[in-house]
């Protein structure tokens, strides 16, 4: 069963079964999967539907950030409870082990040596992270690794990358 069919079965159990706040949390996932289908005029595949729900959970927590700095608990405790609703459709996050394997991976795939070709290393992640993984977690990483390798940069000194005064 897609991911698609297991979120719009839930959300009909979750009708049944009286469960409004469920019903409620789950209708705006499936209509932000529904408008990106409508968008693209074709059916989802899972992982671009994970994607969009990836993008739900994002949306929901920077609510929470913003409710709990404007001192309103009382309206982040239910975006917490439709993040964890939202998540169960998500695959596992890989662990920052794991991560740190596939960009080690991605950087000797795409030849990268300086922090310049972060883009390169990002694009060749992207597609094996997409929904799995927060981007900034994964650009950080991506960043700290050609740091590490783009301190014996040649050029780093004649683009004004090194510490020597102007």
């Amino acid at each position: 069963m897609s991911l698609r069919d297991r979120l719009r079965d839930d959300l009909t159990a979750a009708m049944r079964s009286g469960d409004a706040f469920r019903r409620d949390t789950l209708r705006l996932a499936w209509n932000a999967v529904y408008s990106a289908e409508k968008r693209e005029r074709r059916p989802l595949e899972d992982d671009e539907v994970a994607a969009v729900l990836a993008r739900e959970v994002r949306t929901r927590r920077e609510s929470v950030e913003a409710f709990r700095a404007g001192g309103r608990e009382d309206l982040a405790r239910p975006e917490e409870a439709a993040i964890e609703i939202v998540s169960g459709y998500l695959p596992r996050a890989p662990s920052e082990d794991e991560l740190r394997a596939l960009v080690a991976e991605a950087i000797a795939a795409t030849g990268a040596s300086s922090p310049r070709d972060i883009g390169r290393v990002m694009g060749w992640l992207a597609p094996r992270t997409r929904g799995r993984a927060d981007g900034r977690v994964v650009s950080g990483l991506v960043a700290e690794a050609l740091a590490g390798s783009g301190a014996a940069d040649p050029g780093a000194a004649v683009r004004g990358g090194g510490d020597e005064p102007r």
